[in-house]
């Protein structure tokens, strides 16, 4: 009998997990001090990344996840929570 879904396909919680968990990796050397890295974290602010870093991080996640994230969107995204959705979002359309 055949499983009314795909096994093989990521789940939309899963993915979110997996993304936001390549996120801290990436930002892990940008930390702030002794204070950690959260989904609620403004990128910008609550890390020591610059612009080129932040859009450095954003090819990878591309290549990563194999997505493609214009730049008019890139550039509304605050925090990490908000970059995690995006990739996802992009990822379930294709």
């Amino acid at each position: 009998m055949q499983a009314p879904y795909d096994l093989a396909a990521p789940s939309a919680p899963s993915l979110q997990f997996d993304v936001t968990q390549e996120i801290f990796r990436l930002l892990a050397p940008y930390q702030v001090g002794g204070k950690g890295i959260t989904p609620q974290t403004v990128i910008s602010t609550g890390t020591t990344v610059d612009s080129l870093t932040i859009m450095d991080v954003i090819m990878e996640l591309e290549d990563r996840f194999d997505v493609s994230i214009p730049l008019s969107v890139s550039a509304g995204i605050d925090t990490i929570d908000q970059l995690a959705e995006t990739v996802v979002r992009i990822a379930i359309r294709r």
